[in-house]
């Protein structure tokens, strides 16, 4: 099991605010005590009655915190947390010796933070802050491609055989593989919370990433798209796992571009991957194996590594019908597909096969061409001609959070039987809303999402997902952003 520890990192505007919050990390092996936003701040006070060790940090903004009171007053602060017994204190490295660190070696983590990216000296800014004798190295650096984690693990590995204390980390989307899989990068704690870029909540880290059972044998999953912190694949897939009892991970893999996923997924050993936007048509074209769906679309949303090669299919047709035909009977209707990605081919094919005239509208009139030819539909007008269908899909991201105030057509297009967005995140988007007011009946891709997932789940492991595990995953999910 894994030997990295989990560090909750609390931050607060009051003394009492920052000790309630400590004190409510009830799952952490230790807790950061993010002191530098604090505004009446009584450091004896945030340490007092403590039930884990402490690291107290005091940041400034150039390193990524919010202290603004001089570096005298930053450097009395971190005195007293010293004097005052706390665990440990965070110092910046800055490049040259600091008389701190001498004195205090055995409570210091010294910390290194670089938001423009990997810089090109890690290995040697590393060694070089080892060499101070402090107790924890600690390096952030802004990782801009699941690539960049691989020095960083290679780093952190070394440290750990050498019998050093380090974290190593890489922020922001990108970075998050670092902090659920931090025993494999060699840190000794990962830190949790929404102090810095790619943070993980605590809950999530410990509960659906079940951090504290991944060790070196576990099968890692994601899924990979750009971007991809919002998907709810990861909370639904983890707890399947949990409920086969299957040693293995699903995380968030938010990849530059193709090549860096398959290059990350080599390096890490990836069993498998769901794909979405940008990333669908691009993978297909690099994996030979794949189903008649994904060839005939040209798009695929799942991986499965076979030995050393990748076998790839595509269930978004067979998930986009599932829903629509449980609840609608849909014989002789028109429809219109707003969009001409992945999404828009996979929903096109599985209207014409159903019998639908179907239409593909897309701003890109070759786009929409070439969906229409694959899937058998015919182009209509972009924006959407009034009075020209009963079902309207849109398989575009417009509407998803954060741009929950956006949709693909104005309410006054809205003039048809049913709206399906596939948009699951918000599960009720403003064009939902609107088609609503219009008196359209709607269907939201939050179904979609659960029944795509479900094969996906089956292909890798052969096993069902177990009854409705899936369904109260994905809503257990979205209460906790809605919170």
């Amino acid at each position: 099991m894994a030997q990295s520890k989990v560090c909750v990192t609390v931050r607060a505007t009051t003394t009492d605010q920052l000790r309630r919050r400590r004190d409510a990390a009830v799952d952490a092996d230790l807790v950061e005590l993010r002191v530098d936003g604090v505004e009446d701040l009584d450091v004896s006070g945030a340490l007092k009655g403590r039930s884990k060790p402490a690291i107290v940090t005091c940041r400034t903004a150039q390193d990524g915190g919010s202290f603004d009171g001089g570096e005298e007053a930053r450097r009395r602060i971190i005195a007293e947390a010293l004097k005052c017994g706390a665990e440990y204190v965070d110092i910046e490295w800055n490049g040259s010796p600091d008389p701190r660190i001498t004195k205090h070696r055995p409570r210091i983590v010294l910390s290194s933070h670089d938001f423009s990216g990997r810089p090109s000296d890690l290995a040697d800014r590393y060694f070089a802050m080892r060499a101070t004798g402090v107790a924890v190295v600690k390096l952030a650096v802004k990782a801009e491609s699941l690539m960049d984690l691989v020095p960083l693990a290679d780093l952190g590995c070394r440290a750990r055989r050498d019998g050093e204390q380090a974290v190593i980390i890489g922020m922001g989307g990108a970075g998050v593989a670092s902090r659920i899989l931090a025993d494999r990068f060699g840190a000794c704690w990962s830190y949790a919370g929404d102090a810095a870029p790619g943070q993980v909540d605590p809950d999530r880290l410990i509960r659906e990433f079940r951090f504290r059972e991944l060790s070196d044998s576990t099968e890692v999953y994601g899924v990979l798209g750009k971007p991809v912190m919002h998907s709810l694949s990861p909370v639904m897939h983890n707890a399947g796992f949990r409920a086969i009892s299957k040693d293995a991970v699903y995380l968030p893999l938010e990849a530059a571009d193709v090549d860096d996923f398959f290059g990350f997924a080599d390096a890490f050993r990836i069993s498998g991957a769901s794909v979405t936007a940008p990333f669908k048509e691009e993978v297909h074209r690099r994996v030979r194996e794949s189903d008649p769906i994904g060839k005939r679309i040209g798009a695929v949303n799942t991986l499965q590594r076979v030995q050393n090669n990748w076998r790839s299919m595509n269930c978004d047709v067979d998930g986009f019908l599932e829903p629509l035909l449980s609840r609608f009977t849909i014989d002789g209707w028109r429809a219109t597909v707003v969009g001409a990605g992945g999404a828009a081919k996979a929903a096109s094919v599985g209207l014409v096969e159903s019998g639908v005239l179907t239409k593909i509208c897309a701003r890109r009139q070759e786009q929409a061409e070439e969906a229409a030819r694959l899937s058998g539909a015919t182009v209509g007008c972009f924006p959407v001609e009034p009075n020209s269908w009963d079902l309207l899909v849109n398989a575009t991201p417009v509407g998803m959070t954060p741009q929950v105030n956006e949709s693909p057509l104005p309410a006054s297009s809205l003039d048809g039987r049913l709206v399906y967005d596939l948009v699951y995140n918000p599960s009720r988007t403003l064009l939902l809303k609107e088609a609503t007011k219009r008196g359209c009946s709607t269907l939201g891709g939050l179904e979609m999402l659960v029944a795509q997932a479900k094969r996906q789940f089956e292909w890798w492991t052969g096993v069902q997902a177990p009854n409705l595990v899936f369904e109260t995953a994905v809503k257990n999910g979205l209460t906790s952003i809605a919170e």
